[in-house]
């Protein structure tokens, strides 16, 4: 007879404190103090009072009704309370998402709002699960694969596309979007043409300059300030009446679980838009938590990072909301405010769901030019130019893949844009390892070790000799370069050569094509009576040779520990393991 046996307590406790683990918000409640308790209120509150202008900024910035801009703001700061794993961080409606998802949703939703917002929701369920499945995957670093310039060059495009989207509603001027730049042109003749609405203009122009001004007072809170001010200018004066365009009624009450869809969509543009957002998102957390981190001198998970961040997204998406990021204003908000744990989000939500129950009306007023103006100071705040200009000084190549980049996402749009950055990111990764820089070394008097010839041109070739050095891992694209190059060396060795020894300690790895390639160049040379030597190479190297089958070929006698050693086998000196130079003496280094 069967009896189930007990799970064991120790199996127990492990598996409990994998789901701790999953859960970081847990945690923090068990170690909750008391004492932070009224910081994290009071900078909840204060927090409050850039969430909900923000939100809804960055709704009607994605092509959404502002109210879903509240929505995203409610329940990712709840979720992410309890799934994030950073104590301060604060996500929400950002800025960098919104040309992103609104190239997106104009090209689905022809101006339908209820399909507008199925189609962002969509967008930010597959952002979630784009992150969710990284995260349990470990591929936390794969945003470090981008480079400074590469992310700078994206940044900046998203920036300018953000920043040129928010400019018709400045001036009140209709357009149909068809990319940054023709948006650009378009705007300009609508504006020659008479179409301006001025007051729209006044209301919003003045509403960026004081949020620009108050910048520089990190303790007040400029954009509530100017929201306030804006909204008591429309609703005093009458603006409305004469073409500015207010946020209008807002539904009362909380968001309600839904399953987004919108029917006859281009799935296609759905997919790829919330992978693109998924990887923004995420490099702009994964910084910005980091950041954060090393202020408090703690550690943050990347990868639980973005389970944190994919679970804030799904669940925006399953409440009527769009894809979010973590926030570089807000962020810094709530810790100048004093906060200290996941508490200050979960405050500022529960102030911003009290605002949607109690007092709707109070945004009625709200001028869509100063909503806009909200998104351009945010737009403005993520371009990077000084450290461009340093990039330009001393690396100007890489200056102009960040400009390419931008150009990529000015001209084609956010999407597009991206995945051009994502393909000179590649390009650039796989460049230095396809064609490598590669040296013939030799002996230099009075310096110690072996050295590049090119470098030292009264350096002294080793009679019999080719020192070949390879800088760079042995793979298909530059297998038949490295044959090519060495074949070249010992062409040009001014003494018929004996050996060949490449100094292998750059080389990390060898593959498939590159192991057959080192087969014919065995029988190559040997043909021609020189044996091929290997110095310095790495064991996990030697062992892939080995699993190739060429060590059985090559012999373990051609293998040398260091170079000297190689070059002590040549000369038919005593290896004792040191390179010797030409006094005799034990040498060390190379260049």
């Amino acid at each position: 007879m069967r009896t189930d046996t007990p799970a064991h307590p120790a199996r127990r406790s492990g598996r409990a404190r994998r789901w701790l683990r999953s859960l970081p918000g847990i945690q923090v409640v068990k170690g909750y103090q008391a004492s932070w308790l009224p910081k994290d209120l009071a900078a909840g509150l204060v927090l409050t009072t850039m969430l909900a202008p923000v939100g809804i900024a960055y709704a009607e910035a994605s092509g959404v009704p502002g109210v879903c801009g509240l929505y995203a703001t409610i329940v990712p700061l709840l979720a992410y309370a309890l799934f994030g794993p950073s104590r301060i961080l604060v996500l929400g409606p950002d800025s960098a998402l919104a040309a992103p998802i609104l190239a997106v949703v104009v090209q689905i939703t022809a101006g339908d709002p209820s399909r507008a917002i199925a189609v962002a929701s969509m967008m930010a369920i597959v952002s979630g699960v784009v992150c969710i499945v990284m995260g349990i995957l470990r591929l936390g670093f794969i945003t470090e694969l981008l480079s400074k310039p590469i992310r700078y060059g994206y940044m900046n495009g998203i920036a300018l596309a953000v920043l040129i989207s928010q400019l018709p509603k400045l001036f009140a001027i209709p357009i149909e979007e068809a990319g940054p730049l023709r948006d650009l042109i378009n705007l300009a003749q609508a504006i020659v043409a008479g179409k301006a609405n001025w007051t729209s203009f006044a209301v919003g122009a003045g509403s960026l300059v004081l949020i620009l001004f108050l910048k520089r007072f990190e303790k007040l809170p400029g954009i509530l300030i100017a929201v306030v001010l804006a909204t008591l200018c429309v609703s005093v004066f009458g603006l409305d009446s004469h073409g500015v365009k207010v946020l209008g009624k807002i539904p009362q009450g909380l968001p309600a679980f839904t399953l987004p869809w919108a029917s006859g969509a281009d799935l296609t543009k759905i997919l790829l838009g919330g992978g693109a957002v998924a990887l923004i998102a995420f490099a702009d957390t994964s910084v910005l938590s980091r950041t954060f981190a090393a202020r408090t001198n703690s550690r943050v998970d990347p990868n639980q990072e973005m389970i944190g961040l994919g679970a804030a997204n799904l669940a925006a998406g399953f409440f009527q909301g769009f894809p979010i990021s973590s926030s570089s204003s807000r962020t810094p908000v709530a810790e100048a405010a004093g906060a200290k744990t996941q508490l200050t989000g979960v405050v500022g939500a529960l102030a911003v769901a009290a605002l949607l129950l109690v007092a709707p009306n109070l945004l009625r007023y709200l001028p869509t030019s100063a909503l806009a103006a909200v998104v351009i100071a945010a737009a403005i705040g993520l371009f990077e130019i000084n450290d461009l200009k340093r990039i330009f000084r001393i690396q100007q190549w890489e200056f102009w893949l960040s400009i390419a980049c931008l150009a990529g996402v000015a001209l084609f749009g956010a999407i597009p844009g991206i995945g051009l950055a994502v393909a000179i990111a590649i390009i650039e990764f796989l460049w230095d390892g396809w064609r490598p820089h590669y040296a013939i070394l030799g002996r230099v008097p009075d310096l110690r070790g072996y050295h590049d010839l090119e470098r030292y041109p009264h350096g002294e070739r080793i009679a019999g000799l080719v020192l070949f050095r390879w800088d760079a891992p042995l793979f298909f694209a530059n297998a038949e370069l490295f044959q090519e190059r060495l074949l070249q060396a010992v062409a040009a060795s001014p003494t018929p050569v004996r050996s060949v020894v490449v100094a292998a300690e750059p080389v990390t790895s060898v593959d498939v094509t590159s192991a057959d390639m080192l087969r014919e160049l065995i029988r190559r040379l040997g043909a021609r009576g020189i044996e091929l030597h290997f110095a310095e190479m790495k064991d996990p190297v030697r062992d892939k040779l080995r699993r190739f089958e060429l060590t059985g070929l090559l012999g373990d006698a051609r293998f040398h520990p260091t170079i000297g050693s190689a070059v002590d086998d040549h000369l038919g000196n005593p290896a004792d393991g040191e390179p010797r130079d030409d006094a005799g003496r034990a040498s060390a280094g190379k260049t």
